[in-house]
């Protein structure tokens, strides 16, 4: 697997999570670039129907890592997983959606096969042999391209919104998937999960919408939040703001977007009475289109804007929600 690019995908309860997509349209853009092969790994218990979905997708062959000791998430059981795995593939490069949990076991599991991982990438280019990787730096104020001095495998995260899921490329036919049953000693797993640790009974992963409809100062007064939450009713997408709403404590901290929040990259992000600081762009600016409504038509969030409403918001939204109301019927 020399000139291999392995994507490990994540999947939680039988479920993929659809950042991994991004991660597949990343791999076969730099197999575009470098002629490498692109294959796929997921890991689990039970996951045979996970496998065959990932195998839709133009991907040379998918690796079902199959354990008991993975039907729960642990980072001790999957970096035993992937260990194992990896020194018996070699590939050249093993890219990673930069989820939760791959934060929590990425840097075991680079660690453990004296490797580096850079994670967080927004991009990627060629230069000569090459690969080098971008990174946004000071909460997105400059960006640095990095690459690699030890030898492969190679360790790389894409941040969610790096790349467009739905360009992740289909197979001609379905890849081969073959399963692979990995030996995870008892011992190697020195923790006991539990439950998925939420902060609220509210809490949500808004990486996980497909609509947002985000908040801004320009809100005013926290009972006007009702507002853009009948407006993300009626779209049936999720509410969320920027960080001086959820300071305020307006709406909760689960529900910040930003760079001290959440990274998301919906289908359509509705931007309301939100300037543009560069500590919110930088979590949204992934998003398929972007609508920002705002009375100051100087706001920068009118320079990333797909478009732009230039206006006042307590006017538009009621008015703008009524007609999302009609056209559902």
């Amino acid at each position: 697997m020399a000139n291999t690019i392995l994507v490990v995908v994540e999947q939680r309860e039988g479920k993929l999570n659809r950042v991994s997509w991004e991660t597949v349209a990343a791999a076969q853009a730099i197999a575009a670039e470098t002629g490498w092969t692109v294959e796929a790994a997921v890991f689990g218990s039970g996951i045979s129907s996970i496998a065959g979905e990932v195998a839709g997708k133009r991907v040379a062959k998918v690796y079902a890592l199959e354990s008991p000791r993975l039907a729960e998430y642990t980072p001790d059981g999957v970096v035993a997983a992937l260990k194992q795995f990896i020194e018996q593939k070699k590939p050249a490069l093993v890219l990673m959606p930069h989820t939760y949990q791959v934060r929590d076991f990425a840097p075991q599991l680079t660690t453990a096969l004296g490797r580096t991982l850079i994670s967080d990438a927004i991009a990627f280019r060629k230069e000569g042999d090459k690969l080098l990787f971008t990174r946004q730096m000071f909460q997105g104020k400059f960006a640095a391209d990095v690459s690699f001095a030890c030898e492969p495998p190679h360790f790389a995260t894409f941040q969610a919104g790096a790349f467009r899921g739905d360009k992740a490329e289909a197979g001609a036919s379905a890849a081969p998937v073959e399963t692979v049953n990995v030996d995870i000693p008892e011992s190697a797993v020195r923790t006991k999960p539990e439950a998925p640790f939420k902060e609220a009974k509210q809490a949500v992963d808004l990486t996980q919408a497909e609509i947002i409809v985000s908040v801004g100062r320009g809100i005013k007064e926290q009972k006007h939040i009702e507002l853009a939450k009948q407006l993300a009713e009626a779209l049936g997408g999720e509410i969320a703001a920027s960080r001086p709403i959820c300071d305020s404590g307006w709406l909760p901290m689960d529900r910040q977007i930003g760079s001290s929040g959440q990274t998301v990259a919906p289908k359509l992000y509705l931007a309301v009475g939100i300037s543009g600081a560069i500590q919110h762009i930088v979590g949204m600016k992934g998003s398929r289109s972007i609508i920002a409504i705002n009375k100051d038509a100087e706001a920068p969030i009118f320079e990333i804007a797909d478009y732009g409403v230039v206006g006042n918001l307590f006017d538009i939204v009621p008015a703008l929600t009524e007609e999302v109301k009609k056209a559902k019927g």
